[in-house]
């Protein structure tokens, strides 16, 4: 019963000792745990059903057949509207957790980088050409300048460096890291692993490809780096090709960190970035979306991960403002996520992407990436 207790913050012993006190019968103590008991209970009723019908979709799918408006819960999560908790109802609370150590940042990727691997990221000579190097990239890949500066812009705001990690995009008197994310398409250093995992040939041959024009000292420290990306990609290949073994990797050993210092080299960097992007394209195409994703199309896969993204893509636009975002979101997820929750629905939804993809692609940063695709 222990989980149950924390969850509903102490109500359920209150109840109990509400039932043992027949003079607190309908006191205002006992209408807040009734009310509160009847919320969870819809609520938890209301949860597993967009479960139940996520995998009901999922089988349709499987099975060639049509998606209909019903296969999706179409009211909005339950809301809490009983009386405010009385304060003779304290819960209980546990102990608080230890505090987590502050998130790696770009400075603890490249110590781990060269110690592990002895790779030293080339950086670019300025911001410009890096935006310059993944407009040439992106295009290579099939990408077009509306998906990369729109995502861009999304996620960095129209401004955001090469280098930029979550949560020190602005940096403040005591501001940290948030999580590992770095650069334009703020990658993960889960993502970074992941991707020299499954195409680290492909990275390996381009960069052979490029030592081949070079001589002398360039060419040299163009083979000291295809070494120390073979390095790499071994130890990404050490664990299995699943998240949460990438995932661990990323976050719990010096090797793990070091791989993500790739992000920041001027060669590595923009090809990891473009093959993230491009992976949800071809995973749109593999589900029967031919027409090229808009960039809130992206965005959606991007904010939701690839297989409820597109369950968003491929819905009618008929539909889209009638289907709740929850149906794409655990709870935990939709609760801590303030534009699903305000969006209300699909269509509201990639209005607010669009509407943020506007504002930002007005910023300097945006619009010299964009001007980077014209010499590309």
């Amino acid at each position: 019963m222990r989980p149950v207790f924390i969850r509903a913050s102490g109500w359920l012993l209150a109840a109990g000792l509400l039932a043992a006190d027949p003079s607190w019968a309908q006191s205002r103590a006992e209408q807040y745990v009734q009310a509160r008991q009847a919320y969870e209970e819809q609520a938890s009723a209301y949860w597993q059903s967009v479960v139940d019908k996520r995998r009901l979709r999922n089988a349709k799918r499987r099975n060639s057949q049509e998606i209909q408006p019903d296969d999706y819960v179409l009211t909005q999560p339950p809301a809490y509207t009983g009386p405010p908790r009385p304060p003779e109802l304290t819960p209980e609370r546990d102990p608080a957790p230890p505090e987590r150590p502050p998130e790696p940042v770009v400075a603890d990727f490249l110590r781990h980088a060269a110690e592990q691997f002895r790779f030293v990221p080339q950086r670019p000579e300025s911001e410009l050409a890096f935006k310059r190097a993944y407009a040439r990239a992106a295009v290579q890949a099939g990408l077009t300048r509306e998906q990369v500066v729109r995502i861009y812009a999304f996620e960095t705001g129209g401004n955001g460096t090469y280098d930029v990690q979550s949560g020190l995009t602005h940096p403040r008197p005591g501001s940290r890291a948030v999580s590992s994310a770095i650069g334009y398409n703020q990658l993960l250093s889960t993502n970074t692993v992941g991707l020299l995992a499954e195409f680290g040939e492909r990275f390996v041959a381009v960069l052979r490809d490029k030592a081949a024009r070079l001589i002398g000292e360039p060419k040299q420290a163009m083979e000291r780096k295809i070494a120390a990306l073979g390095r790499m990609i071994a130890y990404s290949r050490s664990v299995p090709r699943v998240w949460s073994a990438h995932d661990k990797l990323a976050k719990t050993t010096p090797g793990g960190m070091g791989i993500h210092a790739a992000i920041l080299d001027i060669d590595l960097g923009p090809m990891l970035q473009t093959q993230k992007l491009l992976n949800s394209v071809l995973f749109a195409r593999t589900k029967g979306y031919a027409a090229p994703l808009t960039g809130a199309e992206l965005e959606l896969l991007n904010l939701t991960g690839d297989g409820n993204g597109i369950d968003m893509v491929l819905m009618p636009k008929a539909w889209r403002d009638r289907v709740p975002t929850a149906n794409f979101f655990q709870q935990s997820g939709y609760e801590r996520n303030p534009i699903a929750r305000r969006s209300v629905t699909v269509a509201g939804l990639i209005a607010a992407i669009e509407s943020h993809m506007d504002r930002a692609a007005q910023q300097p940063g945006a619009r010299d990436l964009a001007a980077a695709f014209s010499g590309s």
